[in-house]
């Protein structure tokens, strides 16, 4: 027996010294961690339970009977988040490269499976150099393998993909499948085909940071949603998400402690708009005004910055928030906006997490890029996935509110909830000037009278009471009492239940 317990010990330590001490110097000299100490940063103090630490590749062609290293290049199991159940895969550089072969995917299948079995996230840490060349075809089905389960899981429950070094070619599919994609600067990149293809086939020269680098997927792409200096800080990030998120489908997610009161007074929100309709504010500031302490996980920050999104809490309870900004583009929808947030809506509805809206929005973003770019089918994501959405949907508005952007940004009439309006509220087809120069184009050579056509439409229309009269805005409130209201209307939701047609799917304008 003893001779068994110290073969096992000795197994044990030869799979925890992955590709040997040297690589994990090299890893090291990088600044990276390795994939055991990801997971000791990632989950709670002594709660990962391993599994399939001795699995072995199965290849004999191109010398690889002669190198076997036990795990494979990914450490796979179990443990916790504050307590909180969640499967992790994690990659290991230092063996092949982390390249996925044969049972390399298997092992991540396997923690996956039971993940969709138990109704818990997963987490995986991706640094891998591809699929293992060594094993062709049979690495290429791996790929499938796990690419198929995150289609399965989409919607079931939350997968959270962390890109710690190189992920390329199809290993950059898994991540793009899942809900979230964080990145570490200067470290991890993505991309389909690497700088030397690139020059190969289009002569285009390009560096990893400039064609799949952080910056570039944060800002240009978005496929990434956020990225931080270092790895430690990045996992600690993914911490602080996953407390919004519920396990699964069906469950709701953690409501914590709040010493916020619900009806905290905040006056400097009834001065925030400018007195002048075209000047600019910030509102990050809205957001961060009503929400619990002040904080607000805001996602693809860097990204189409003229909406915002992420996550707060309302008493104790996760929300999320999607919001114009005017102080990018006067707060207009485009092509990237639009996708940028119906993404988002989507996740929160398939999670049961409520949606709060704040609107300020002087309509799509005209122009000749915008129209061949094709801004009426991405226009139309956000509107089909607010119209889609059976969460509790709280709106705001809290200034312009023009044309068919007041429409799709949760309105009455795509069956938001309750909808509040500021007095500072506008809700019309158009601005005063650009309505008054059609109604009264006979009129435009004389500028005192389209002055004073111009000042009676915006006694008319340039408020929220138009709107009220028809029971399109519930209530008109005073913004200082933002907080208690939009508290006060989810807790009213919070049992909402909706029955749609019966159908396999909708066919959402992609």
């Amino acid at each position: 027996m003893q001779d068994i317990l110290s073969a096992l010990e000795t197994r044990r330590e030869e799979a925890r010294l992955g590709g040997g001490q040297r690589r994990i110097d090299t890893q090291h000299g990088k600044g990276k961690l390795t994939a055991r100490e990801r997971l000791d940063v990632l989950l709670d103090p002594g709660s990962f339970e391993e599994y399939d630490m001795f699995v072995t590749h199965r290849a004999r062609d191109f010398g690889m009977a002669d190198t076997i290293i036990p795990g494979d290049g990914v450490v796979t199991g179990w443990g916790t988040i504050e307590g909180r159940l969640v499967y992790v895969f994690s990659q290991d550089f230092t063996v092949f490269g982390g390249s996925l072969s044969e049972t390399h995917a298997a092992k991540i299948c396997k923690i996956m499976d039971l993940a969709m079995q138990n109704g818990a996230p997963v987490i995986g840490l991706n640094d891998s150099g591809g699929a293992r060349i060594q094993e062709g075809v049979a690495s290429l089905g791996g790929y499938a393998d796990v690419f198929w389960r995150n289609v399965q899981a989409s919607g079931a429950v939350p997968q959270i993909s962390v890109i710690m070094g190189p992920c390329a070619g199809g290993a950059v599919y898994s991540p793009a499948m899942t809900d979230f994609i964080y990145m570490v600067e200067d470290t991890s990149y993505m991309f389909v085909t690497g700088p030397d293809v690139v020059k190969t086939v289009t002569n285009e020269s390009v560096t990893q940071e400039e064609l799949g680098g952080a910056s570039t997927h944060t800002r240009i792409s978005s496929v990434a949603d956020a990225a931080f200096a270092n790895d430690i800080e990045t996992l600690l990030e993914v911490r602080r998400l996953f407390a919004y998120l519920p396990l699964a489908a069906g469950q709701k997610p953690p409501r914590l402690p709040s010493h916020d009161p619900i009806d905290r007074r905040d006056d400097k929100l009834d001065t925030i708009i400018p007195d002048s309709a075209n000047k600019p504010y910030d509102m990050r500031e809205v957001i961060e005004t009503v929400a619990d302490e002040g904080e607000f996980l805001e996602l693809q920050k860097n990204h189409a910055g003229n909406i915002l999104i992420g996550f707060i809490r309302l008493d104790g309870n996760s929300v999320g928030v999607v919001a114009n900004q005017p102080l990018v583009l006067a707060g207009c929808l485009d092509i990237n906006a639009s996708k940028k947030a119906a993404r988002f809506i989507r996740f929160c509805d398939s999670f049961e997490i409520p949606i709060l809206t704040f609107v300020d929005v002087p309509g799509f973003l005209p122009g000749v890029a915008q129209e061949y770019g094709g801004i009426i089918k991405h226009g139309a994501k956000l509107l089909f996935a607010y119209s889609e959405a059976s969460v509790p949907l709280v709106t705001v508005i809290t200034r312009k509110a023009y044309g068919g952007a007041y429409d799709v940004m949760a309105s009455k009439h795509i069956k938001a909830d309750i909808n509040y309006a500021w007095p500072s509220a506008e809700i019309a087809v158009m601005g005063a000037k650009g309505a008054t120069e059609i109604l009264y184009r006979s009129e435009l050579g004389d500028k005192d009278r389209i002055a004073r056509r111009t000042a009676d439409y915006e006694a008319r229309f340039a408020n929220p009471f138009v709107a009220a009269e028809r029971g399109f805005i519930d209530d008109v409130i005073m913004p200082h009492g933002t907080r208690r209201r939009v508290i006060r209307a989810f807790s009213t939701l919070r049992h909402k239940s909706v029955q749609g047609p019966k159908k396999k799917h909708g066919n959402m304008p992609l």
